[in-house]
């Protein structure tokens, strides 16, 4: 291993101690269920708005939309505005129903939040349906992420792939399993500092080593293909309004997703919610755009023969010295870990808390949630050894079944449209159907005169709009048709 390798090593150590330090330090804070879920509704601002950012945005933007953009140029951009006003969505039109609801209600999970108007066994049934959901999507997206972290250690120690994703898993439950959501909240946000500060370091290199803007242009413009710098892509049409709405479409998945809302839940007054949401915001706007200027400056340097997910790692070894590079390792692993710590998190309470295993055995609600959340990190570690696929597919596939399952259920009962239970019920599996339909459809290829042929074009689409957009149709629908009352 040489000197550059050792600095690296040295910088991912010292940093992943500090994480561990963080979990030990916030177990002791670990009371009750409460605690261990939600922080007992105690977050501020900075915690509250840099850990929501740091979870919203994690791999797939360092890694997977670098990527997205370096293949596809300027009409990838289309996603951005996309993602903004899910954030806008998230913490200005649900983030003080949520919060208020929470401390009246009780909530500890967002299951509770939909479930809230229901009763008898249709609130039990709907409970177990959210949770098999929830945890169906999260292991394909704590793959993804276990993957991302696996990648960053064989590109720079050689490591095997089983081996790189087991030292991956080992760091997050760590801390998890010590401090819950107090550490997981606090870690994602001095993960999202480190992540805002590589989004602005690592481009600005990338950009001066590409000659400045004007020169990055003017390479794209002789060596990119045809249209790489146009915003519609030379998407005919119909085409570019289907490709448009698909892209802005992964912003609505924000809407539904657990682990992201309850940062909502969690903080801890209206002052406090405000504020993070400008935090999350000023946030987000560094990431993407530093992402979208690293993807664009690296194609010009480097060309269009690389794999775009691994442009990051490529470029921050080429253009930094060795401390600089494991900082940036460093982000990498966080961005993965600042998403797999809460989504474990979540997946954990949807089995323990929302199915009611906790129920079993009074006062050991936290040991219980803890073992099955190792359970779970299990079986992604095997999912992700097993099953290849990107890590932009994976975390969009769960990001948009996920929205489409929950996200219009939150949107009427904000609005304040309550329906019954059967028609929550429906709502939430119309959603989640319809995405798993069109994602399977965009996979396959179904003989010709197949009845599936159309929907296997429609799933196709340029922007994916009838995996990320249509399956929220039916839902809102069915939720109107079994209002039951209308709430000021």
């Amino acid at each position: 291993m040489d000197n550059n390798t050792m600095i690296v090593l040295a910088t991912l150590v010292a940093y992943k101690l500090v994480l561990i330090a963080v979990g030990v330090w916030a177990s002791r804070r670990n009371k009750t269920e409460s605690d261990f879920f939600l922080a007992g509704q105690g977050l501020g601002p900075w915690v509250a708005g840099l850990s929501y950012a740091a979870s919203t945005s994690s791999a797939w933007v360092l890694l997977g939309f670098t990527g997205f953009v370096y293949v596809n140029g300027l009409s990838a951009l289309w996603m951005i505005p996309g993602v903004w006003m899910g954030y806008v969505a998230v913490w200005l039109f649900f983030g003080r129903r949520l919060r208020e609801e929470t401390a009246e209600r009780g909530h500890l999970t967002l299951t509770d939040f939909i479930t809230d108007r229901t009763s008898g066994s249709m609130k039990a049934v709907i409970g177990i349906v959210a949770s098999l959901f929830i945890v169906f999507c999260f292991v394909f997206y704590i793959a993804a992420q276990f993957g991302a972290a696996a990648t960053a250690f064989e590109t720079q120690f050689g490591l095997a792939t089983t081996e790189s994703v087991f030292i991956g898993a080992a760091v997050v439950l760590a801390y998890a399993l010590l401090g819950g959501f107090w550490a997981v909240s606090v870690t994602d946000m001095l993960q999202g500092f480190l992540m805002a500060i590589v989004a602005i370091t690592l481009p600005v290199a990338a950009l001066i080593a590409a000659g400045g803007f004007d020169q990055v242009f003017a390479t794209l413009a002789q060596t990119a293909p045809e249209h790489y710098l146009s915003f519609t892509s030379a998407h005919p049409g119909f085409l570019i309004i289907g490709f448009v709405l698909g892209v802005w479409g992964v912003g609505l998945g924000a809407l539904g997703q657990p682990h992201l809302l309850a940062r909502l839940m969690a903080v801890k007054d209206e002052g406090a919610r405000i504020r993070g949401f400008a935090i999350a915001m000023s946030w987000a706007v560094i990431v993407f755009c530093g992402m979208t200027v690293l993807a664009l400056s690296g194609r010009a340097i480097i060309g269009g023969g690389s794999n775009g997910e691994a442009l990051f790692y490529q470029l921050a070894n080429d253009l930094l010295p060795p401390i600089l590079a494991g900082i940036v390792i460093a982000a990498v692993l966080s961005a993965v870990m600042s998403t797999v710590d809460s989504i474990l998190l979540s997946a954990s309470a949807a089995i323990s808390h929302d199915m009611g295993l906790n129920r079993l055995m009074p006062g050991s609600e936290v040991m219980i949630s803890r073992l099955v959340m190792v359970a779970i990190a299990g079986l992604a570690v095997w999912l992700t050894l097993t099953v290849e696929s990107t890590i932009f597919a994976r975390v969009l596939f769960a990001w948009a079944a996920l929205g489409a399952a929950f996200g219009p259920i939150v949107v009427m009962r904000v609005l304040g449209l309550e329906s019954s239970g059967v028609f929550i019920l429906l709502a939430m599996i119309s959603g989640f159907a319809m995405t798993v339909f069109f994602n399977t459809m965009g996979q396959i290829t179904p003989d010709a005169g197949s009845s599936l042929v159309i929907f296997a074009d429609l799933a196709r689409l340029p922007g994916d709009p009838f995996e990320r957009v249509v399956p929220w149709i039916l839902p809102l629908i069915l939720l109107w048709i079994g209002r039951t009352r209308a709430r000021a």
